[in-house]
């Protein structure tokens, strides 16, 4: 037996908004979108790398608020990129944690958290 890897499903409000953020900001791009007619709701697939992730327009696929962890190797040039980026407002900090990784924690514009962890302990 065995398993794939998972892919989160995040709950998001807007699609401009959602891409601003996943796409312009965070570097993700759009590998497929769905509706099933215009004006109903949006579903999509972003990626970076092997990080993929569902974002949903859909009542019932997910609550705002999810927390997401996703492995780099790269988190300094990652932080780096954004900083470049990012707005005044947007904390990029990344934080040596207890057991050993180092993480970077940001949130969407729909309260979901999606810290980036090199999880390489020390």
């Amino acid at each position: 037996m065995s398993f794939g890897k998972t892919t989160p499903i995040l709950r998001i409000h807007d699609e401009g908004k959602a891409l601003a953020f996943y796409v312009d900001f965070l570097g993700f791009r759009v590998d497929w979108q769905h509706r099933f007619e215009p004006g109903f709701p949006l579903y999509l697939q972003v990626s970076r790398g092997d990080c993929v992730l569902h974002l949903s327009e859909h009542n019932g696929d997910a609550m705002p608020g999810a927390a997401l962890r996703i492995e780099t190797d790269e988190l300094e040039v990652f932080r780096a990129q954004l900083l470049d980026r990012a707005s005044g407002d947007t904390p990029l900090e990344i934080q040596a944690m207890p057991w050993g990784s180092l993480d970077m924690t940001i949130n969407d514009p729909f309260d979901n958290r999606l810290v980036f962890t090199n999880a390489i302990c020390v």
